[in-house]
């Protein structure tokens, strides 16, 4: 028996710190919190709507709210802050905003759910997917809301769809008149560090609106600060609620927060510290791993064999270990067929680099497999921000000879970022 969508859906059922654009301001930790030690016992990092709910929502007295979120968007007990806020005379909640994969993430990649009322709370769902600028900001109008709330969780690449709902929500709710608010959680790959090529104008699309670094190393409410004072043509009120507890240099577990697919293909904090390079297979005639358990770590096509592993492993790669991998995907690229290819083994976070790895992976997967092309729409140069990794891998440049070649950019993006940290 097949449910529908709607079905299933039944069935489921602070102290002020400036920033650059004056209409923002921050919520931060204050000095009664401090970032915990990492034996410490009990919750580490306190998420922005941890600190929201614990304030008794303060900053939503007396306002018309709306979330932005989805799945992730949960309490460490696995409650939907939705929900919660729902059940709480404090909130007026009146909306509920659906990005990609929808608000209870019933849709795949490139599906929403559409315009619905959620039947667990009866509030209306309104679906923001392939919607920006005017479009969106008539939604927010239509809703009744004066203040749009952002609760979701990234993974840390330029290219998760998620940030840039968020740009557009951005722009959307200053077209309207509205208030944003972000909810800050983890980046779960570290802020430690921007990586890879950034993004040029002309190749902007909705996996990457602007010059941002392939993996940008910055938090939700970071990237929020950065996109007001940079981006939008005129700031939109910001407020973003941070964090307690976290750290620049710690990776998801450390954190004690559950952690919930942001979407199908992105099942574990795993998935998303590799993501950042093995996307790029996605503009290529490989398998992403789409299908598998392991999508994005398993990597191949039909006709590839364990020459491509040893390719990769005589690179002596930092931090990864390349397996000689054979699998068969559910959906996607080579349904039901047997392909081979690598799987991909990070034995030393700190000092693996996604990007160049995955640089590495599409060159030497050209070198060792007659079949390799690219989407013949050229989804390479939209996911990289440019025509470069594209045209210098045709040509026979090696990894480092690409990598190379961003320096310069991402030195000039580094700077600007640095204005817009606010974790240490």
């Amino acid at each position: 028996m097949s449910l529908s969508r709607r079905e299933l859906l039944t069935a489921t059922t602070a102290t002020a710190v400036s920033v650059s654009a004056a209409t923002a301001s921050t919520v931060p930790a204050t000095p009664a919190e401090p970032a915990a030690s990492a034996d410490r016992r009990g919750p580490r990092v306190r998420t922005g709507f941890e600190r929201l709910a614990a304030d008794g929502y303060a900053l939503l007295h007396g306002r018309r709210v709306g979330v932005v979120t989805n799945p992730t968007g949960v309490t460490r007990e696995l409650r939907h802050i939705v929900d919660v806020m729902h059940a709480d005379h404090r909130v007026d909640l009146v909306a509920v905003f659906g990005p990609e994969h929808g608000f209870r993430g019933t849709a795949q990649a490139g599906g929403s759910e559409g315009r619905y009322d959620d039947p667990a709370t009866g509030l209306p769902v309104y679906d923001t997917y392939g919607k920006s600028g005017q479009p969106l900001a008539d939604v927010f109008t239509a809703s009744g809301v004066d203040t749009v709330v952002f609760d979701i969780q990234d993974v840390g690449a330029r290219f998760y769809t998620y940030i840039w709902t968020m740009y557009d929500c951005m722009e959307a709710a200053r077209l309207a008149g509205k208030r944003f608010m972000v909810l800050d959680r983890p980046n779960p790959v570290t802020g430690r560090s921007a990586q890879g090529p950034v993004l040029h104008k002309e190749f902007a699309s909705f996996v990457g609106r602007q010059p941002v670094s392939q993996a940008h190393g910055m938090t939700v409410a970071e990237l929020a600060r950065l996109f007001n004072g940079e981006f939008l043509s005129t700031p939109v009120a910001l407020e973003t609620v941070l964090m307690t507890g976290w750290r620049r240099s710690d990776f998801y577990d450390a954190s004690g927060l559950p952690w919930v697919p942001p979407s199908p293909n992105m099942p574990t904090p795993g998935t998303a510290l590799v993501y950042s390079g093995t996307c790029l297979f996605e503009g290529t005639s490989l398998s992403e791993g789409r299908g598998t358990t392991h999508p994005f770590e398993l990597l191949g096509a039909e006709g590839i064999d364990g020459r491509w592993a040893a390719a990769a492993e005589r690179l002596g790669l930092p931090g990864v270990h390349f397996r000689e991998a054979y699998f068969v995907p559910t959906f996607d690229k080579f349904q039901g067929r047997t392909v081979g290819g690598v799987q991909i083994h990070v034995h030393d976070r700190a000092a693996y680099d996604p990007v160049r790895t995955g640089i590495a992976l599409l060159v030497t997967a050209r070198k060792v497999w007659s079949g390799f092309a690219w989407r013949p729409d050229d989804w390479i140069d939209k996911l990289t921000g440019s025509t470069r990794v594209r045209t210098m891998i045709d040509a026979g440049a090696t990894a480092d000879e690409i990598v190379v070649t961003w320096q310069d950019e991402l030195s000039a993006f580094r700077r600007i970022r640095e204005e817009y940290l606010v974790y240490g």
